[in-house]
């Protein structure tokens, strides 16, 4: 792979506020509509934090890099994650396979495999997601969304107990390529909010969940701006198809 690999751009509503990846504003999400979805305890220098992520085999996790942590529990099946709820699956994480060529300061390469400690038992709240065909890029104009467990305020540090979705609207590369800013040139890029209701955008809480095209997950949740304006970051999945197919094959081997 290149040093500075492909990422999808996604411009969403102006807001004054700086925090890490997450979900502000958008709805609350049908019980078990994503089954793909996963929420990833993480302990982490005697700290606890959490990302998202999304199932995509049956014993193994794909969330973002900077989720690393020493150790990681993942949870399958859940919707409001502050409730013991039937449907959810408690698995503990026996590997984190970080790309060999994330740089913690670009965040380039932001992707991880999570190698579950057994395969996770699907059914209706526990499914697996498409992945995208190598290298293939969204096209313009695509509605594609982001769901997780983060914030929905920017002024209150409370997280909400169940998933949330707001819906974005993939844009062309010249568009996003005109944005200020030196790296933009050398990215993939798309997106506005599309609701008109709420000025939804990315906050802390949602690191490492889908970008959700249709049925196939198209992004990682990566990274914003230290100003707190658009653009936002997700990798682009397709870019690391190669290197996703050849780890989960020799792990399962």
């Amino acid at each position: 792979f290149p040093q500075m690999v492909t990422m999808l751009i996604l411009i969403l509503l102006p807001a004054a506020f700086l925090l890490p990846p997450g979900i502000i504003g958008g709805k609350k999400v049908k019980p078990h509509s994503r089954p793909y979805m996963a929420y990833l305890s993480i302990r982490r220098e005697g700290r606890n934090v959490h990302c998202g992520g999304f199932l995509v085999a049956k014993n193994f996790v794909l969330t973002a890099a900077h989720c690393n942590g020493d150790k990681i529990t993942v949870y399958l099946g859940a919707h409001n994650i502050k409730q013991q709820e039937q449907s959810q699956q408690k698995i503990s994480v026996c590997r984190r396979i970080p790309h060999p060529q994330y740089n913690r300061k670009t965040h380039n390469n932001d992707i991880m495999l999570l190698q579950l400690g057994r395969k996770a038992k699907l059914n209706k709240q526990v499914r697996l997601i498409r992945l995208p065909p190598a290298h293939r890029r969204v096209r313009p104009g695509t509605v594609c969304s982001v769901a997780g467990w983060g914030r929905t305020s920017a002024l209150r540090k409370r997280r909400p107990s169940v998933l949330r979705e707001v819906d974005l609207k993939v844009m062309d590369d010249e568009t996003c390529l005109n944005y200020p800013g030196g790296i933009y040139h050398r990215l993939g890029c798309g997106g506005h909010n599309i609701s008109s209701s709420v000025a939804c955008f990315v906050s802390q809480g949602d690191s490492g969940g889908p970008l959700v095209c249709g049925k196939t997950a198209q992004g990682v949740v990566s990274w914003g701006p230290v100003n707190g304006r658009p653009p936002r970051v997700y990798v682009r999945v397709s870019t690391f198809i190669p290197w996703i197919r050849r780890t989960m094959r020799r792990l399962q081997s």
